[in-house]
């Protein structure tokens, strides 16, 4: 069994993304992140827009796609809490 495997700027910007998003993780993990935190929940949004972003320009998947457009969805929820909480 052969696999060519392409590497074009969609590719690019999905393993950056992936990156990103388990590089939250593992800082949040590794208790240098707070879950709350702007800069976790900015890691996340980044993170899952680049998977996102790949998708529909590369190989699409839904499930995976749906996956990145919640997980995106969430962090800006978070983003915008923390920032009403920061507000008050």
């Amino acid at each position: 069994m052969s696999m060519n495997i392409t590497i074009d700027w969609t590719v690019v910007v999905g393993l950056v993304g992936m990156i990103i998003t388990l590089l939250a993780y593992f800082l949040l993990q590794a208790q240098k992140l707070h879950g709350n935190g702007l800069v976790y929940q900015l890691m996340n949004a980044v993170g899952a827009l680049g998977v996102a972003l790949s998708l529909l320009f590369g190989k699409f998947n839904l499930p995976a796609f749906l996956l990145e457009a919640v997980w995106l969805a969430i962090s800006i929820y978070g983003i915008v809490v923390a920032r009403r909480t920061r507000v008050q």
